[in-house]
């Protein structure tokens, strides 16, 4: 038996049960990981409280994850037991095994910590086919929401590696931090155009939206052509604008996210680690908000 995070009705953290489950096994083509660290991410909640999607229930949690192979199915070829490896999975992530096509994960560098490694996968892909869907150059000035978070600091981070002006809002809390990185940060609320029009000297022609409809609008009003305009927090229809977030899992996205992350030229803080059994804690703590970086789970 091993032990894994499982919900049988929406709602709350407090929903979350740590349940004994039988062992999965490895199928042709698969590895079972031991996971070492998981990452939380907001989908989780929405998928959660039954707000994102259909789901059957009972359900595992989680889709982000890092640690070591223990089991190889028939036919792999790029992993063997006692690698290292990263990245994520349709669900069930938060468990002492997981079985993943192993065409889907990438090597975790001996550089890469396995807080970092279990958080970086789906929050850094998402940032990195977002901003990958732009044409972004040194001439650009981009609005980033939550620029602090999970995945706006990545996005905000990848920006600034073009050359481009990143102005991301962010609680005062992490205004030192996000200037630290060279972003250019404004609190978000009421006024938030006007106060994006002055910290950017110029104007904005493109915009990256984690937080929702208040960024969209604001983007809207310094005048930045829609298409323009990406969102992975709300509807784009009734905005005509983009939604692009993660693609297909792509190792070798990760192999360069985690090499970025290892030589330094991406930072990812862990906003905090907790253990498997405080669970309801540690998405109590997300759905707060107002994080810097990663909240993950270690096992």
């Amino acid at each position: 038996m091993s032990r894994a995070v499982r919900f049988e009705e929406f709602g709350p953290a407090s929903v979350l049960r740590v349940v004994e489950t039988e062992e999965p096994q490895a199928g042709p083509g698969q590895i079972r990981v031991r996971v070492r660290t998981a990452g939380l991410n907001p989908v989780d909640y929405k998928q959660r409280s039954g707000d994102y999607g259909a789901l059957s229930l009972p359900a595992g949690m989680g889709r982000e994850l890092a640690g070591v192979v223990d089991q190889a199915g028939e036919g792999c070829e790029r992993f063997a037991v006692g690698d290292a490896v990263f990245g994520t999975v349709d669900g069930g992530a938060i468990a002492e095994l997981v079985v993943a096509d192993e065409s889907t994960l990438a090597a975790k560098p001996d550089g890469l910590s396995w807080e970092v490694a279990g958080g970086l996968a789906l929050a850094g892909q998402t940032a990195y086919d977002a901003v990958a869907s732009q044409s972004i150059t040194p001439a650009d000035t981009v609005l980033v929401s939550a620029a602090a978070g999970g995945v706006g600091l990545i996005v905000s981070q990848l920006v600034r590696r073009t050359g481009a002006t990143v102005v991301g809002t962010a609680g005062p809390a992490n205004h030192d931090f996000l200037a630290s990185l060279g972003i250019v940060p404004v609190v978000y609320g009421p006024g938030l155009a006007e106060r994006v029009r002055e910290a950017a000297g110029g104007p904005v022609t493109a915009a990256f939206d984690q937080h929702g409809p208040e960024t969209i609008e604001a983007a809207i009003a310094l005048g930045v052509d829609r298409s323009r305009i990406n969102t992975i927090a709300t509807d784009p229809a009734p905005y005509g604008i983009a939604r692009v977030g993660r693609g297909p899992n792509n190792p070798a996205t990760l192999d360069e996210l985690a090499r970025m992350a290892v030589s330094g030229e991406l930072v990812i803080p862990i906003e905090a680690s907790y253990p498997l059994d405080a669970v309801v804690s540690a998405y109590e703590r997300l759905e707060e908000g107002h994080l810097r970086g990663k909240i993950v789970l270690t096992l």
